[in-house]
């Protein structure tokens, strides 16, 4: 796909034991030019690191994740985030998925 603005990074880890350290290379790799971080369970939909990359992301931007469960743990989460950034015209890339909107 052309891209026509930036590449946001979004990375989730569900508790504190756990490192964001490799999502974070990886979507700096995948060139993401800022990466918006969250210690939260995917349980939780109230996530402040993706409401502030979605506040942040204009159309033309795309999102970039490690994996779809990084954006939630239901197909209903997944989608109803899915269809959020393409009503406002952002991207959506998962490395692992291949998935590059």
């Amino acid at each position: 796909m052309t891209r026509t603005g930036d590449t946001l990074g979004y990375a989730r880890v569900s508790t504190q034991d756990q490192s964001l350290t490799g999502q974070v290379a990886q979507l700096q790799k995948a060139g993401a030019i800022r990466v918006f971080e969250d210690v939260i369970s995917g349980k939780q939909f109230d996530r402040p690191g993706l409401t502030a990359l979605l506040d942040h992301a204009r159309p033309g931007d795309s999102l970039a994740i490690t994996r779809l469960d990084r954006l939630g743990r239901s197909l209903k989460e997944l989608l109803e985030t899915v269809e959020n950034l393409k009503t406002k015209n952002i991207g959506l890339i998962s490395l692992e998925e291949r998935i590059d909107t």
